[in-house]
């Protein structure tokens, strides 16, 4: 899946975890700092120009405490990964009982977008769609978080569908979000793709 980055100088999308504790408040505050700052030199002087180094530096931090918080150069741009991640699956394991699943993730992916195509982003997917490396990493967010979605849906005792069809329509929900930040109309694009999508679990 495509996961969104967080435009510098922008809030944390809706549902994100504030960190309650000191430690915690300190280790999150470094961690945006970096992203911050990796996505803002990327933006003034281009992806493929910056080194792991020159985001430590400018950062004020050791290359040993960025790789801390961020496992690659790639996973600075979508440092909001595990975020959305999680926001997928608590999408199926956070519903009240009896809540039907396809709305549930409807409203996620609704959200998703909203964050997505805020003012501010354009540069950064114009970065993104222009960097080879960029685009592998992206894709292969795009196959884990499906099957992380999948595996929530399987586990739901409630919903009773085959592993098959789990991941067709994790798949298509993860697609959902992409085709739509794309679109003229992202907020309307994304309820078009749910009708077809609600379709497909009615009939699995």
């Amino acid at each position: 899946m495509t996961v969104p980055p967080t435009p510098t100088g922008s809030a944390a999308p809706r549902g994100s975890s504030t960190p309650t504790g000191r430690r915690e408040r300190k280790k999150a505050a470094t961690r945006q700092k970096i992203a911050d700052t990796a996505m803002r030199l990327f933006l003034e002087r281009g992806y493929d120009t910056v080194g792991i180094r020159d985001v430590a530096a400018e950062a004020d931090v050791a290359v040993t405490t960025l790789f801390s918080h961020f496992a690659s150069k790639e996973a600075l741009v979508f440092e909001q990964d595990d975020h959305f991640e999680q926001r997928l699956t608590q999408a199926v394991t956070g519903r009240a009982p009896h809540e039907p699943l396809i709305p549930a993730l409807r409203h996620e992916i609704h959200a998703m977008v909203r964050h997505c195509t805020a003012d501010g982003t354009a540069a950064v997917y114009s970065m993104i769609d222009e960097t080879r490396t960029l685009r592998e990493y992206e894709e292969s967010m795009r196959l884990r978080h499906a099957e992380s979605l999948a595996a929530a849906i399987a586990a739901d005792p409630e919903l009773s569908r085959t592993t098959t069809a789990c991941r067709t329509i994790a798949r298509f929900v993860v697609d959902a979000y992409t085709l739509s930040r794309d679109a003229a109309d992202p907020q309307a694009a994304v309820d078009e793709i749910f009708r077809m999508i609600e379709a497909a679990w009615e009939v699995a």
